[in-house]
C-alpha cells in the first residue's frame, strides 16, 4: 500500500491582516444564437447573466466549503460582471473580491468566475451544444507580502 504525502492547511496565525484584492477572468463560448438569446434575456430557464451573476457572487462567499484547506475569509465585496462579445461568440466573466485578511482572494475570485461560467453553460445548454467554458485565469492580486501582481 503506497502511502500518500499528508496535506495540511497553511498556518496565517502570524501573518498581519491586510486589505486584499483579487480578479479573475474567463469566457463562455457559444453559438451566435445563443448568445443573441443571453443578450435577449430569452433563454427557457430566464435572465441567464442575472443567474450567473448572483451563482458567482455566492460561490466566492462559499469557497472555503467547496476547495479543501482553503481558509473562511470575510469579504467585503464582490462583483461579477459580464461582457458580451460578439465577434467571438463568447460571455466574457470578470469577478473581483475584496476584503481584509491574512489570506488573499484568489480563489474567491477564480470560483466566482468558474460558477458563474456554469450557472451560465446550465442555462444555455438545452439550446446549444457547441458551449466551451475557457481561459479562467487570475488577472491581479493585490495586498499582503506580495504587494500588488498584475498578470494582465
Amino acid at each position: 500500500m503506497s502511502s500518500s504525502p499528508d496535506i495540511r492547511m497553511v498556518d496565517v496565525t502570524e501573518k498581519p491582516v491586510t486589505t486584499r484584492q483579487a480578479t479573475a477572468k474567463g469566457r463562455v463560448v457559444m453559438q451566435a444564437s445563443t448568445l443573441s438569446l443571453v443578450k435577449e434575456g430569452n433563454l427557457p430557464k430566464g435572465d441567464v447573466l442575472a443567474a450567473a451573476r448572483v451563482a458567482g457572487i455566492m460561490a466566492a462567499k462559499e469557497t472555503h466549503h467547496l476547495i479543501p484547506l482553503c481558509h473562511p475569509l470575510l469579504i467585503d465585496n464582490v462583483s461579477v460582471e459580464f461582457s458580451l462579445d460578439e465577434q467571438a461568440s463568447a460571455v466574457e466573466i470578470t469577478a473581483a473580491v475584496k476584503g481584509s485578511g491574512k489570506t488573499g482572494f484568489e480563489m474567491e475570485a477564480l470560483t466566482a468566475v468558474a460558477i458563474g461560467a456554469l450557472t451560465i453553460y446550465d442555462m444555455c445548454k438545452p439550446v446549444d451544444s457547441t458551449l466551451r467554458l475557457e481561459n479562467i485565469r487570475l488577472t491581479r492580486k493585490s495586498g499582503g507580502k506580495s504587494g500588488t501582481v498584475v498578470l494582465e
